[in-house]
């Protein structure tokens, strides 16, 4: 029987959208098959939050398996008097759902839905949620609004939602307090008791949410100004000098469509970099110039103009009773709701709390946020060389909301803040550096002079070479001003690895530096080795790739079973390819008796228990293997893209090991995502 945890609310705007999202992100690091479910959903079918847990954590269970019935179904049942029937029907929803599942985070039902229906029943919704709850079989996680409140009144709520849900039989695995004040801590109840901070992007709606909810048309303005916060609104009735002294940071500017000198004005101040307004709404449904909108868009791209008949008034008024909401298309609040329950949740306590057994198998999913975790509880200060990388400091604004390492980024200052206004993005928490003006140029470049003394490098050609992002940055991991770097989503590898090679160095008795790639298969999490590097590595060098990378996998947490591949198993082919890897296969041993090796053997006799049991029988490795280390680079790129490719599996890296300080490479087509695996991935090897 699957686990469930039951996410309800005392309250109406409490968070528990947030909360849900957070338990969901717990468990998904602890069990295969995560299960979502939502008792009862808006007549609409329309419901973000379940889209995005859904989609986020079980993409292949349907649509319709993860809710019980509408809202006006059950309402129409509870209203003819069938209200254990709709209990019932809600039971067995959960049931078939249960059975696919390993654990089960159902999120009760909102205020702001019984509002719409008041029968009896569901009025009384917090003693409906914690029958569905007992009904269920679940413990519960009560969430209560501590918004604007004070220690005592959240002491207060904390209390009356846990003694409420006592009262009803239910058991309480924890209690959270969201949209807390600062100053306020989590009260004593005897159960786990976690506050969750006021974040202000959590509640600002998205442009792209203003523009559906006053049904606007989008006059102008790309995907990325759609997706800024709106934090403020300001009216544009006045002159120009006095509405732009009030256009805060994130504000909304509302005015009329005949206001084209507002609107031509603040566009102006924000390609200026004078002002960072997150958009316009034209009123009264007054055409505005054309000529004037193609100079906004030219002037300013990614600001966003939408446009309604209604009055300035009735605009407004919607605008203002609107809060942000969680869905799959809001990936940035998503990552801040993350870091949110992540500052103010002991997962660790609260995973006990819930008693769920972590599963033997090892998903993806499982396997990345194992990274953010692990980067999260030994918080490392990188340096990223890219800084006017779109897609990197995209990477850093989720890596410092989720607090996965301390960053700096290198380019210049004034360049980088005026991208990441452009891209609506906060940086607050990242150094930056312009190597062109570092004070510690002179100091890398007498570094540099030092280390490469046998190439005869000259002071003047040293200068000039650290003001390369690459090369200052891997100068800064070794004076210890960082713990090591990441670039490569605008360099080629050669470019990203030989300032490391040079100044950093390979580590005693590590034979050549490599890499590997971290596969991520359905079920499991496998090391390929070297993917990356090393063209044609001699038997020496191919058993340092061996140990280096059994060690890499030991300190991701996969137990290293070493199959050094070749197209021949055992004894069954000969020639020198094959006498490399039997060579080297033979270091291997004499230097770690207590590492499990096997080579030579093929791909499928190290991957296939059926085709071991046939080839080696008698081997630990055959069938089992962890770490592949293939015997040249043209056989391990081609076969990691194979995988890739065809088994759907996700390749992270390369990896780069070997090196005295961590340098990791990106593909120049990298994600935000694999920027994002990769920074935690260097900060855990830096750890």
């Amino acid at each position: 029987m699957a686990r469930g945890i039951y996410v309800t609310g005392l309250g109406r705007r409490g968070g528990k959208s947030t909360v849900a999202l957070g338990v969901c992100e717990l468990l998904s690091r602890r069990v295969a098959r995560l299960g979502v479910f939502r008792p009862l959903v808006a007549d609409t079918g329309d419901d973000p939050l379940l889209d995005l847990l859904r989609e986020r954590y079980r993409p292949d269970l349907p649509a319709g398996s993860v809710h019980g019935v509408s809202l006006a179904e059950a309402v129409a049942m509870v209203a003819d008097g069938k209200r254990e029937e709709l209990v019932a029907r809600l039971v067995e929803r959960y049931r078939e759902l249960e059975r696919h599942c390993d654990a089960i985070v159902v999120v009760g039902s909102d205020f702001e839905e019984a509002a719409a229906g008041s029968h009896d029943g569901l009025h009384r919704e917090f003693a409906f949620n914690a029958r569905l709850a007992n009904e269920f079989g679940c413990v519960v996680v009560a969430v209560v609004n501590g918004a604007g409140g004070t220690a005592a009144s959240v002491e207060a709520s904390a209390r009356s939602a846990l003694h409420g849900l006592t009262d009803l039989g239910a058991t309480v695995a924890a209690v959270v307090a969201n949209r807390v004040p600062e100053g306020v801590e989590p009260p004593a109840l005897g159960v786990p008791t976690y506050v969750l901070r006021e974040t202000a992007t959590l509640a600002a709606p998205t442009v792209a949410e203003v523009a559906a909810a006053l049904g606007a048309k989008v006059v102008s303005g790309d995907d990325a100004a759609l997706e800024r916060d709106v934090r403020d609104f300001v009216v544009g009735a006045a002159q120009v000098p006095l509405v732009l002294d009030h256009v805060t940071d994130g504000a909304l500017m509302i005015t009329p469509g005949d206001r084209a000198d507002l609107l031509l004005a603040l566009a102006a101040a924000h390609a200026a970099g004078e002002l960072n307004p997150s958009g316009v709404v034209l009123t009264l449904g007054v055409p505005t110039d054309p000529r004037v909108l193609r100079v906004v868009a030219r002037l300013s791209a990614d600001l966003a103009v939408l446009a309604v008949e209604g009055a300035s008034f009735e605009t407004i008024a919607k605008a203002t009773r609107l809060a942000g909401r969680l869905s799959p298309g809001r990936p940035r609040k998503v990552e801040t709701a993350l870091g949110v329950f992540e500052d103010g949740v002991d997962t660790g306590e609260l995973a006990g709390c819930l008693d769920v057994t972590r599963s033997t198998r090892v998903t993806p999913m499982m396997f990345e946020y194992e990274l953010i975790d692990r980067a999260r509880a030994q918080r490392r200060r990188l340096v990223l060389p890219e800084g006017t990388d779109d897609r990197i400091l995209r990477a850093a604004e989720i890596c410092c909301r989720r607090g996965v390492a301390d960053l700096t980024l290198l380019g210049p200052e004034a360049d980088i803040h005026r991208r990441a206004r452009e891209l609506g993005l906060d940086l607050g928490g990242v150094s930056i550096v312009d190597p062109a003006t570092s004070e510690w140029r002179e100091e890398f470049a007498a570094t540099y002079v030092e280390l490469r003394r046998h190439k005869g490098i000259a002071p003047d050609l040293a200068r000039d070479l650290v003001r390369d992002v690459n090369y200052f940055g891997t100068l800064m991991v070794h004076s210890g001003r960082s713990d090591g770097m990441v670039s490569g989503a605008a360099h080629t590898t050669a470019a990203t690895i030989r300032p490391a090679f040079e100044i950093i160095r390979t580590s005693p008795g590590v034979a050549v530096a490599s890499s590997v790639f971290l596969m991520l298969l359905a079920d499991r999490v496998l090391v390929y080795g070297d993917c990356a590097v090393n063209p044609d590595p001699n038997a020496e060098q191919l058993a340092g790739i061996a140990l280096s990378s059994a060690d890499t996998a030991a300190r991701f947490g996969i137990e290293p079973r070493v199959a050094m591949l070749s197209y021949s198993t055992g004894t069954s082919g000969a020639g020198a390819d094959v006498e490399k890897v039997a060579a080297a296969t033979a270091l291997v041993r004499e230097r770690r008796p207590d590492l499990p090796v096997e080579g030579p053997i093929q791909y499928d006799a190290a991957i296939d228990p059926a085709v071991a049991a046939t080839k080696l029988p008698e081997s630990p490795v055959a069938g089992r293997a962890t770490v592949f280390v293939f015997p040249d680079l043209n056989t391990g790129n081609n076969t990691y893209k194979a995988v890739q490719r065809s088994a759907g599996a996700v390749a992270v890296g390369p990896v780069i090991q070997g090196l005295r300080k961590p340098v990791n490479d990106l593909s120049r087509g990298a994600t935000v995502k694999d920027i994002v695996n990769t920074i935690a991935i260097t900060a855990i090897q830096s750890a």
